[in-house]
């Protein structure tokens, strides 16, 4: 027989309001940047006197603020955002070896995680050039259908992307957008095999990217790093070069998180004898 204790046990430490402010927050995105208190109320299904007292409490703290009769997400959000980012050591071993990497090859060079379905950039350097680009720290991007987000699925298996994409078929962004996890996952274990991706127009037409995988101590992909390039099509005679040095950068950051290769971990490996 269930407890009927035991989801009480569980959320006994629970604190409500800042349950549903937490809620609250999540609400807004990307696509939906403002919202209106009664909005927020029925997608939260509170009372209006509890919505507006969220709302009051966090556009005090700057966690909101008005927009007409609306609200959106206030700077108190986008600094926690970026001392977040600050805090992990991914992000400030990566940093300086994307600015020594981008130095180098003169193109935006970047430092991406994966979120579930979707890729996270954490860092980003760009040279001192125009270049119009959306992509910024914070940006997220669909995985499946990115270089970056193909290198960050790398360590999956088959059952393992079935799970994570359990439709019959994916969102297509562009006319290279693998159309099943089939194809996803023959395009991964390609990737995997190869060490790095050079995609031509993958996700954005006129973008190319070249990324190579960041591992950490237990030979776990944890971050993808590379360089996009403003061009259909990569010049042929600087590509080894530029694939050269994105994967140069990603092994220098991922022996900085203490990566060794499989082969050099079987070699220091104690010796069981007979």
């Amino acid at each position: 027989m269930n407890d009927p204790t035991a989801d009480d046990a569980g959320d006994r430490y629970l604190v409500p309001a800042l349950e549903r402010g937490l809620r609250l927050l999540g609400e807004f995105s990307r696509d939906t940047r403002s919202l209106s208190a009664p909005e927020l109320g029925r997608r939260l299904r509170l009372p209006r006197s509890t919505t507006f007292r969220l709302l009051a409490t966090l556009e005090r703290l700057g966690f909101v603020e008005r927009a007409g009769n609306d609200y959106r997400l206030g700077m108190a959000v986008l600094r926690l955002g970026f001392e977040y980012l600050a805090s992990l050591e991914l992000t400030e071993l990566g940093q300086p070896l994307l600015a020594h990497l981008c130095d180098e090859i003169r193109y935006p060079c970047n430092l991406v995680v994966r979120d579930g379905r979707s890729i996270v950039y954490v860092a980003k350097v760009t040279p001192p050039m125009p270049l119009s680009s959306s992509v910024h720290v914070g940006t997220r991007l669909p995985a499946h259908a990115t270089v970056l987000g193909r290198i960050l699925l790398g360590d999956m298996n088959l059952d393992e992307l079935r799970t994570l994409y359990p439709e019959e078929r994916l969102e297509a962004f562009s006319g290279n957008t693998p159309n099943t996890v089939l194809d996803l996952f023959e395009l991964v274990r390609a990737d995997r095999e190869r060490g790095y991706v050079l995609g031509e127009g993958f996700f954005e037409a006129g973008i190319s990217t070249i990324a190579a995988p960041v591992r950490d101590h237990t030979d776990r992909v944890v971050a993808a790093l590379g360089t996009t390039i403003t061009s259909a099509r990569i010049d042929p005679a600087r590509s080894p070069d530029l694939v050269r040095a994105v994967r140069a950068c990603a092994d220098a950051l991922s022996q900085l998180l203490n990566h060794r290769p499989a082969a050099d971990r079987a070699a220091t490996a104690p010796r069981i004898r007979s």
